[in-house]
C-alpha cells in the first residue's frame, strides 16, 4: 500500500472511530486480539477515549492490559472515573495493580478509592469480572466465549447488555446450550430478575436473592451499566458470616474478635458491654430491693426467686433467637410485629402454664406450702407470657429504629426478664403474704 493510500485508511479510520463509536466497539469485539490492539495502536487518545466507553468491560480491559504503557496512562487518564474504574475491575489483580503503576499519583489514588466499597455492600461480594454479550450475537460466538474462558466457568446465567453496557436481559446457560448456533441472543433473552446497585447494604442483597430464589445476582452502576455479578456461593457465605457476627453482637462480642485474638484485644472489646450489663444488674437489684421485708420475714422466697427469674430468661433467650432468625432470612419483615409477638406471647403462656405445673409439684413437696405454690405457679405464668413477648418485642423496636437488633437485644432483655421474674414473684408473695 503506498504511503498516500495509507494516509487515506488512517484519516478514514479516526473518522470511523470517532463519529460512529459503537460501530466501532463491535467491531474490535468481533475481531481477534491481536488484530484489535492493530487496529487501535495508532489512534489518538481523544478518539480511544470517546469509542472505549462502549466496548464490554472483559474485552476492554484485556485490549487495555496488552496495549502500550503510555497508551493505557493516557486512556485511563482521559475516561470518567467511574468508566476506568468499570474497566480496572475486569482485570486480574496483578494485571490491575501494573496498569495503575503507570498513572499519576493523584489519579491511582482516587481510582483505588472508587474500586473499595464499604464494607457490607453489594460491591464487597460480586465479582467485576463478568463478561458482556449483546443482544446481536450469535449463540455459537457466546459459546465459544465461554467454552474458552476459564474465569467465567462457574457462570450459571449469561446476561446481555446494550450498545451502552446497560443490563437488558438474561439467559440461562442451558437455554443457550439447547439453542440453534445461528439464533440471536436477543430472540433468547428474558427479562432481568432483579438487580442491585453496587452500594446497597449486604441484607437488602440477601433480601433480593431470597425473594426471587437467584443463583446469580447483577450488580450495575448509578446508570444501568453491568459492572459485576454475584454468585450464589458468595451470598450463602455473607449469610453465614452475617448470622455469626450477630450472635456475638447479641451477647457483646466484637465482630472483628477472634478465638484466637489477642486477650487485650478481647477485653477491649467486651469491658465495655460489660459495664452496661452491670447496670441493668443494678436496676434488677434495686426491684429486689423493693421487697426486702417479704424477703426477710418470708426466707424460702429468697430460694426460689432465682428459679423463676432464670427460667422467665431462658424462655426470653428462646423467643430472641428465633426473632433474630427470622429478621435475618427475611422470614418476616417489622411491619408484621404484632403477628410474631403475639405468637411468642401465646408460646410463652402455653409454656408457663407447662413448666408452673412441674414447679410447683416440685415445690409442694419440698415445702408443703399451698401460699408458696401459689405464688411460684402464678409468677413462673406470667414471668414467661412477659419474657417471650420482650423477646420478639425487643429485636423489632430496635429494627424499627434504625438500630442494630443484634447489637444490645441479649442485655435489654435480660433486663426486662430479671425484672419481671423478680417483680412478679415477689409481688404475688407479697399480695398472697397470708397464705405463706
Amino acid at each position: 500500500m503506498s504511503p498516500e493510500l495509507s494516509a487515506v485508511v488512517d484519516k478514514l479510520n479516526r473518522r470511523y472511530l470517532r463519529e460512529h463509536p459503537g460501530s466501532a466497539a463491535r467491531h474490535l469485539e468481533s475481531m481477534p486480539g491481536d488484530e484489535a490492539l492493530d487496529e487501535i495502536a495508532g489512534q489518538s487518545t481523544a478518539v480511544l477515549v470517546g469509542m472505549w466507553p462502549h466496548l464490554g468491560a472483559d474485552r476492554g480491559a484485556s485490549l487495555m492490559s496488552r496495549m502500550g504503557a503510555t497508551q493505557a496512562r493516557d486512556l485511563l487518564a482521559g475516561l470518567l472515573p467511574t468508566e476506568a474504574v468499570r474497566f480496572l475491575g475486569a482485570m486480574d489483580d496483578e494485571e490491575r495493580t501494573r496498569v495503575l503503576e503507570t498513572l499519576e499519583p493523584d489519579l491511582r489514588n482516587q481510582l483505588r478509592e472508587l474500586m473499595t466499597y464499604p464494607d457490607d455492600t453489594a460491591g464487597r461480594l460480586m465479582d467485576t469480572r463478568v463478561p458482556t454479550f449483546r443482544p446481536e450475537m450469535r449463540v455459537a460466538s457466546a459459546l465459544d466465549s465461554l467454552r474458552y474462558s476459564p474465569r467465567i466457568r462457574a457462570l450459571r446465567t449469561l446476561f446481555v447488555v446494550d450498545s451502552d453496557n446497560r443490563l437488558r436481559g438474561q439467559i440461562p446457560i442451558q437455554e443457550l446450550a439447547m439453542a440453534q448456533p445461528d439464533t440471536l441472543l436477543r430472540d433468547l433473552a428474558h427479562p432481568v430478575a432483579a438487580a442491585v446497585n453496587a452500594m446497597d447494604p449486604r441484607d437488602e442483597v440477601v433480601e433480593t436473592v431470597e425473594k426471587h430464589r437467584l443463583t446469580d445476582l447483577p450488580v450495575v452502576d448509578l446508570d444501568g451499566r453491568l459492572i459485576g455479578l454475584i454468585q450464589h456461593g458468595m451470598l450463602v457465605q455473607a449469610l453465614q458470616e452475617e448470622a455469626a457476627a450477630d450472635i456475638g453482637a447479641m451477647v457483646g462480642v466484637s465482630p472483628q474478635e477472634r478465638a484466637l485474638s489477642k486477650p487485650w484485644f478481647a477485653v477491649k472489646k467486651r469491658l465495655p458491654w460489660l459495664h452496661i450489663n452491670l447496670v441493668t444488674a443494678f436496676i434488677a437489684a434495686s426491684v429486689v430491693g423493693l421487697f426486702e421485708e417479704t424477703i426477710a420475714q418470708f426466707t424460702a422466697l429468697a430460694i426460689l426467686m432465682p428459679v423463676v427469674a432464670g427460667e422467665s430468661g431462658n424462655a426470653g433467650q428462646q423467643a430472641l433467637a428465633v426473632t433474630m432468625r427470622g429478621l435475618t432470612l427475611r422470614e418476616f419483615t417489622v411491619g408484621q410485629w404484632l403477628a410474631v409477638t403475639l405468637k411468642e406471647g401465646a408460646v410463652g403462656l402455653l409454656n408457663g402454664l407447662v413448666v408452673s405445673v412441674a414447679c410447683a409439684i416440685g415445690v409442694w413437696f419440698w415445702s408443703g406450702s399451698v401460699g408458696l405454690v401459689l405464688v411460684i405457679g402464678s409468677a413462673m405464668v406470667l414471668a414467661m407470657t412477659i419474657a417471650t413477648f420482650a423477646g420478639a418485642a425487643v429485636p423489632i423496636v430496635l429494627t424499627r429504629l434504625g438500630q442494630d437488633p443484634a447489637q444490645s437485644s441479649s442485655i435489654i432483655l435480660t433486663t426486662v426478664t430479671d425484672i419481671v421474674g423478680f417483680f412478679s414473684f415477689l409481688g404475688i408473695a407479697t399480695l398472697l403474704s397470708s397464705l405463706l
